[in-house]
């Protein structure tokens, strides 16, 4: 029996990073246990997204907001994936 479990949450996440650097590996490495569809963007490679993140990469948006700059915690990683999950899916009826 495998520890691993497939990513369980579906929200569209964005890792800005840059090449060469290990926190963003591993930032993303974290982020894979809980989505699977990531998109990633080389902030070196857009001037407005380099001024504005340079020192603070990895950053890690979930649905369109920045929710990690630097170190990703999984654990709050999980509760905010968990959070909007329950807010996409609306009132209990």
């Amino acid at each position: 029996m495998s520890d691993v479990s497939p990513p369980q949450y579906d929200a569209q996440v964005v890792l800005y990073t840059r090449q060469g650097c290990h926190c963003c590996e591993n930032a993303e490495a974290v982020v894979r246990k809980f989505v699977s569809d990531i998109t990633r963007v080389d902030i070196d490679s857009d001037p407005e997204l380099l001024q504005k993140f340079n020192t603070l990469v990895p950053v890690v948006e979930i649905n369109g907001k920045v929710r990690f700059r630097g170190k990703v915690s999984p654990m709050l990683l999980e509760r905010t994936l968990a959070a909007e999950a329950r807010q996409a899916a609306g009132p209990a009826s």
